[in-house]
């Protein structure tokens, strides 16, 4: 199950199937999508926070239940899956994965796909799918978008148990401390500031962010040169400009 907690414009979805190490079933994957899909409409909601319970982030699937061997079923089984993602990296607000334990498989995919993560030194990463003998299907365009080629495809290939510590030195991972009373600490100052921002300024990043990932640099700069036109006749740039004046330089509401 997904249990779903608000505060101070924080919305928490933390996976609670401790014993199976928050393995991903289908009513887990169907609750996430709802999750997500209310946090996203929700004004209310500045931010999304993925969580584990039990000491654990994620396992990845849950490969204990018999699946349905036709082709139907299996298409949509992994359309849920896929729509988990999707809905995540189309998302408008910050995502965070606050990570200890096991983040491996489907899980090692959850976090990845989330904008930040924030992890305990003790955590362990991994595409374990490769030691059953199947590719991580979703995870491969998701690390091979977020790092170079090589180490993605070391990563993906070799199915082994990654520290936390190695996936920092790469920039996979945003805060690492040491220990879950730290972790909490971290998360929440963390979250905390991009609560603080201002959602449109947010969003306008986000978008752009994303696009700019999948464009020549110079397309992304004639986006650049059209966002600051916008963002001039708003009147955001006068807003700020007087902000500055009255010695408000944060920038935050």
């Amino acid at each position: 199950m997904v249990q779903i907690g608000k505060q101070d414009g924080a919305t928490t979805l933390v996976l609670n199937r401790p014993t199976q190490r928050n393995a991903l079933d289908a009513d887990v994957i169907d609750g996430l999508i709802q999750a997500i899909e209310e946090a996203e409409a929700d004004s209310a909601t500045r931010c999304l926070v993925i969580r584990g319970a039990g000491g654990h982030f994620c396992a990845g699937r849950d490969l204990t239940q018999s699946p349905d061997r036709s082709l139907a079923a299996a298409l949509a089984a992994d359309e849920t899956w896929t729509k988990v993602n999707r809905l995540l990296h189309r998302m408008s607000k910050p995502t965070v994965a606050v990570v200890e334990g096991y983040a491996v498989a489907g899980g090692f995919t959850l976090a990845m796909i989330c904008d930040f993560v924030l992890a305990e030194k003790g955590a362990q990463f991994g595409a374990l799918e490769m030691r059953r003998g199947f590719p991580a299907a979703i995870n491969t365009p998701v690390l091979s978008q977020l790092i170079g080629p090589r180490m993605a495809l070391e990563f993906l290939l070799f199915g082994d148990l990654v520290p936390a510590q190695r996936l920092y030195e790469v920039g996979l991972i945003n805060r690492l401390v040491e220990g879950a009373e730290a972790l909490n600490q971290v998360a929440h100052q963390f979250v905390g500031a991009l609560v603080a921002l201002d959602p449109d300024a947010v969003r306008m990043t986000k978008d752009s962010h994303r696009a700019a990932r999948n464009m020549p640099l110079i397309d992304a700069l004639e986006m650049g040169k059209l966002g600051n036109a916008l963002i001039a006749a708003s009147g955001r740039m006068d807003e700020a400009m007087q902000g500055y004046a009255d010695g408000k330089a944060d920038g935050k509401k």
